[in-house]
């Protein structure tokens, strides 16, 4: 391996750590609001993937040849790889804490009570019209009022971006209105019955009042 192949693929590696991170974060928080176990166990499955990618990616980084002034910006990278494995471990203290069955405060116990939202996890099949779409061109929030958080593939977590596409046999991890989780499974599944336009526009109108008040 050349220099430079090896300095691109340690770019990949802070790049897959840092997209971990994150989306076990969301993970967490998904499992403790909605009390998911499915959730909080996929949360741990994760840290133990990031266990093992952090250490590929420190011996990499150590046993690349580095001149002498290049060290200081290589230790630079291990302690960005040191960051992201500090928000897998808090991430994976949050999933704990369903896993354990721990009584959530009264306050959340109340949000999660008034909470028109929920979370779902559909399979998508080979007939499913979402396959090789983009999630931008999928348009699932407009059509379903569900958000997409996570993709897993294979053995292999994603966390979505617009262009991310699609494909048959990937897991959709998704939160939002508890009306739309069943329109998801149908859109994953092929099997959507006719939506009245009505039932379209309400979840239509949710979207959008959520990214307003996101945006206040």
């Amino acid at each position: 391996m050349t220099g430079e192949e090896s300095f691109k693929k340690i770019i990949d590696m802070l790049v897959e750590l840092k997209d971990t991170s994150e989306l076990m974060i969301d993970l967490a928080y998904s499992s403790i609001l909605f009390n998911s176990n499915e959730l909080a166990q996929e949360v741990q499955m994760l840290e133990e993937h990031m266990d093992n990618l952090h250490t590929e990616f420190e011996l990499l980084v150590l046993t690349r040849c580095i001149q002498p002034e290049e060290s200081k910006n290589f230790l630079g990278l291990i302690r960005l790889g040191v960051a992201t494995e500090k928000i897998a471990d808090a991430a994976a203290q949050i999933a704990d804490v369903v896993l354990r069955g721990l009584e959530p405060h009264a306050v959340l116990k109340l949000a999660i009570k008034e909470a028109e939202e929920t979370v779902t996890y559909v399979y998508v099949s080979k007939e499913s019209p979402l396959v090789g779409k983009s999630l931008q061109e999928a348009k699932i929030p407009e059509e379903t009022g569900m958000w997409v958080l996570a993709l897993k593939r294979g053995d292999k977590w994603i966390r979505p971006k617009p262009d991310t596409v699609i494909q048959a046999g990937d897991f959709l991890i998704a939160s939002g209105y508890t009306e739309g989780e069943e329109d998801l499974r149908k859109l994953a599944s092929n099997k959507r019955h006719k939506h009245h336009e009505s039932k379209h526009n309400r979840c239509y109108e949710k979207v959008k009042h959520a990214e307003w008040r996101l945006r206040r």
